[in-house]
């Protein structure tokens, strides 16, 4: 949505069919794009059906028309589905290689997540390998936790790592950055699931902003991966949250289950009891929600791939990485 020169625009998400939250933030003295990453997960035992690879190009030109018009591009973790991985060629998770990777990160200046402090061993090898990419192809790279910058009249504010989830959790931490022009802010918050840790919510709301972009509980993990009680503790940080922010967007881990309206109807109910608003992405951009991996199942049942679509689903693994699917 654009107001006094101030625009946000989620370029990929969830309920726009691929798990990512890129985003471009633009003002009359930058533009930035976060977390320009893009990916499909697995599921149901089933590979990513061909609407979903469609969604998922669709997604990689946005993110590379947004990137090749940017002048800043963050990276808040180290996750695929955050950053666009300097591969040799994947076609099946990312639709990523080291040429699309250039392309997006070329001269940028690049505001990243720290690689040696509060990361994971996973994300820690990731971040190295890309990182050692960045030096050859981007501007500059500046560590960004706790870090303030001014773009002219626009500064982009980042917090402490906070966890990707709940406290104690293996999966790492993040970074949230804040936009902020004149009286106009915006604040992304990556992974946090809900938040499930206190400390995060606590951490939004000192912070504050007009727009809050935040990833959701992963309901779609209960109770088989993830504590049901760990879920509620999400929602319930999330409705104190959206009682008191303007505008909250809640999209990502959420929208992987077909049940996500109804699992945050009791933060829609808190929101407008404040006379605020509730989104997903897709309705933030006023489109329809198309959460494509929610229904994976449904969708082989309802129209069902080509041949020439499954021989390829029949592939070794490395050859479908080298060959993009018939779609």
């Amino acid at each position: 949505m654009k107001k006094s020169g101030f625009e946000v625009q989620m370029l990929a998400a969830e309920s726009l069919g691929v798990r990512s939250m890129a985003t471009v933030v633009r003002t009359p003295d930058v533009r930035i794009v976060i977390d320009a990453g893009v990916a499909l997960g697995p599921r149901f035992g089933l590979a990513p059906h061909p609407s979903e690879y469609r969604a998922l190009a669709d997604s990689r030109e946005r993110i590379r028309k947004a990137c090749s018009q940017a002048e800043i591009s963050i990276i808040t973790h180290y996750h695929h589905d955050h950053y666009s991985p300097p591969f040799d060629s994947d076609y099946i998770w990312t639709w990523s290689d080291i040429k699309v990777a250039e392309e997006l990160y070329k001269d940028k200046t690049m505001l990243i997540k720290d690689t040696r402090e509060h990361i994971n061993p996973s994300q820690r090898m990731r971040a190295y390998h890309f990182t050692k990419f960045l030096r050859a192809t981007s501007k500059e790279m500046r560590i960004a936790d706790g870090a303030t910058y001014e773009f002219g009249d626009t500064r982009v504010s980042f917090s402490k790592p906070v966890p990707h989830g709940e406290e104690g959790t293996r999966l790492g931490y993040v970074i949230m950055p804040k936009i902020t022009w004149e009286d106009r802010s915006f604040l992304f918050a990556s992974d946090v699931q809900g938040p499930m840790a206190d400390r995060t919510r606590i951490t939004i709301m000192e912070v504050g902003a007009n727009t809050l972009y935040v990833g959701g509980p992963p309901a779609y993990l209960a109770p088989s991966q993830v504590d049901s009680r760990l879920i509620d503790k999400g929602l319930q940080n999330l409705t104190m949250i959206a009682s008191r922010t303007p505008v909250t967007v809640v999209d990502h881990h959420l929208m992987r289950t077909g049940e996500w309206k109804e699992i945050i109807s009791g933060v829609d109910e808190a929101a407008r009891a404040s006379n605020n608003a509730l989104f997903t992405a897709a309705g933030y951009l006023g489109e329809r929600e198309t959460a494509l991996e929610a229904k994976r199942d449904q969708l082989y049942k309802e129209s069902p791939p080509s041949r020439e679509f499954i021989a390829w689903t029949r592939k070794r693994y490395e050859e479908r990485r080298a060959e993009p699917p018939p779609i």
